[in-house]
C-alpha cells in the first residue's frame, strides 16, 4: 500500500498524506455545518458532520489500496505498518473534523450577515418559521370548550395550558394544525380539538371537546340502553328492532333496537320513558320487525359520534353572507329557517340566504365557529375566508 511504504520509506510524505486527509475530513464536515446553518439557521450537532468527514477519509484510503493491488500488484492492507497509518490517519481526520465545525458555522453566520440576511430576515419570518426550521408551538394558559360537546377534564387543560410542541420543518400552516390537532388527541385523549394558527406558528385560538367513548354517545337523544335476559332470534344482530313481549303474562313491554347480545343477556336501546318497565329478572321474548327507515334516529346517533357536530346560526342583518347562495358556504347546510316562518329542509345550493334567516349546518367545530362570526359580522374581513367561497363575488 502507498501510504505503508511512505511511512517507512519518506516520513516526509507521510506525513504530507496525512495532512491532506485532515484537510479533506475538515473541508468536507466545515461544507455540512455551513450548509445545515444556511438551510435551518441554527447550529447542527457535532457528530453528523465529523461521520461525514470521516467518510471521506475511508474512502480516500480503500480507492488507494484498490490502486494499490491493481496497479502495483500490493496485497499488504492487512500489514502493521497500514493498520498503524490507517489509525493515525482516522485520529487526525477526526480532530480536524470536529474542530471544522465551529469554523463551519461561525463561517456560515459571518456569511449571511455580510450579505444582508439579518435585515431580510424579519421580512420572510412568516415563511421561514413556518416552512424553514423546526417549530415550536406554544399553547395559550386559557383553553376554550367546544360548544355542542362534552368539556374536558380541568387536570387535562391544565396539563395543556403553557405547553410546547415541536414540529419538523417545512409544514404549511394547514399542515402543522393538523398535526397539533394528532398530537393533542393522541397524547392527552382529547376527542375533539379547535384550532387556528398564524402564520408565524402562534396559536391564536384553541378550544378541546371530550372525547366520546362506550354505547352512550351513539344513543339518539331521548333514549336509554338497557341490559336484559331475552331470547333473540337466531339472525337478530346490532341494529335490528324488535318488539319486546313479557312471558307472563303474555304482553307487549316496548319496541327497542338491538345493541349487542352475549348469550341470554341482550342490549337494547329503548324509549327512556320505557326503562321503568323493565326488569332484571324477567326473561323477555324478542319479535324481530322489518326493516325500517329511521332516518333521524340514525341521523342523531352518527352525527354525536363524529367529529363533525350541528350549529343553528342566524344571519345578521350586517352580515356579510346576507345574500349569498348556501352553495357558498364551506359547510353542510340540513335546513334554513326563514325570517318569514317557513323551514326549508335540504335546501338547493342556488337558494340566497337573506337577514334574519337561521342556518341549520352541520361541519367540523372551527369551520361552524368561522361561520357564527361571519353571521355576526363581527371581523367579517377574516371571517368569512374560511366560511364563504364567493364572499368577495
Amino acid at each position: 500500500m502507498a501510504q505503508a511504504v511512505a511511512l517507512f520509506d519518506g516520513p516526509v510524505v507521510a506525513i504530507a498524506s496525512l495532512v491532506g486527509l485532515a484537510v479533506l475530513a475538515g473541508a468536507l464536515s466545515g461544507t455540512v455545518a455551513l450548509l445545515y446553518r444556511w438551510y435551518a439557521n441554527e447550529r447542527i450537532q457535532r457528530g453528523l458532520p465529523v461521520l461525514v468527514g470521516l467518510s471521506g477519509v475511508s474512502v480516500s484510503l480503500n480507492a488507494t489500496t484498490a490502486l494499490g493491488q491493481v496497479i502495483a500488484g500490493t496485497n499488504d492492507a492487512l500489514s502493521p505498518e497500514t493498520a498503524l497509518f490507517n489509525v493515525a490517519a482516522f485520529l487526525v481526520a477526526g480532530l480536524t473534523a470536529a474542530g471544522a465545525v465551529d469554523v463551519g458555522d461561525r463561517f456560515g453566520n459571518d456569511l449571511f450577515a455580510a450579505t444582508g440576511a439579518r435585515s431580510v430576515e424579519g421580512e420572510v419570518s412568516r415563511v421561514v418559521e413556518a416552512v424553514g426550521r423546526v417549530i415550536a408551538v406554544d399553547l395559550p394558559e386559557e383553553i376554550d370548550d367546544i360548544v355542542g360537546y362534552d368539556p374536558v377534564a380541568d387536570e387535562t387543560k391544565d396539563q395543556l395550558a403553557g405547553r410546547t410542541f415541536l414540529f419538523p420543518k417545512r409544514l404549511t400552516v394547514a399542515e402543522l394544525e393538523d398535526r397539533l390537532r394528532t398530537r393533542i388527541k393522541g397524547d392527552f385523549g382529547v376527542g375533539h380539538v379547535d384550532v387556528d394558527l398564524a402564520a408565524d406558528g402562534t396559536v391564536e385560538y384553541l378550544a378541546v371537546g371530550a372525547r366520546v367513548a362506550g354505547i352512550g354517545p351513539t344513543l339518539p337523544p331521548e333514549t336509554a340502553a338497557v341490559a336484559v335476559r331475552a331470547d333473540p332470534a337466531l339472525a337478530a344482530s346490532s341494529g335490528d328492532v324488535v318488539q319486546v313481549w313479557r312471558p307472563d303474562p303474555f304482553e307487549r313491554v316496548t319496541t327497542a333496537e338491538i345493541r349487542g347480545v352475549a348469550d341470554d343477556i341482550v342490549t337494547l336501546a329503548v324509549d327512556a320513558a320505557d326503562t321503568p318497565r323493565l326488569d332484571t329478572d324477567t326473561e323477555y321474548r324478542l319479535l324481530t320487525l322489518p326493516v325500517e327507515s329511521r332516518t333521524d334516529r340514525e341521523f342523531a346517533s352518527l352525527l354525536r359520534a363524529a367529529d363533525e357536530t350541528m350549529s343553528v346560526v342566524g344571519i345578521e342583518a350586517d352580515s356579510p353572507l346576507a345574500g349569498q347562495p348556501v352553495g357558498s358556504l364551506d359547510v353542510t347546510v340540513i335546513a334554513v329557517r326563514l325570517d318569514s316562518g317557513g323551514v326549508e329542509a335540504l335546501p338547493d345550493r342556488s337558494h340566497v340566504l337573506g337577514a334574519d334567516d337561521a342556518v341549520y349546518a352541520v361541519a367540523k367545530p372551527e369551520r361552524l365557529r368561522r361561520l357564527e362570526a361571519a353571521a355576526s359580522g363581527v371581523d367579517a374581513t377574516t371571517s368569512t375566508a374560511g366560511a364563504v367561497d364567493a364572499a368577495d363575488d
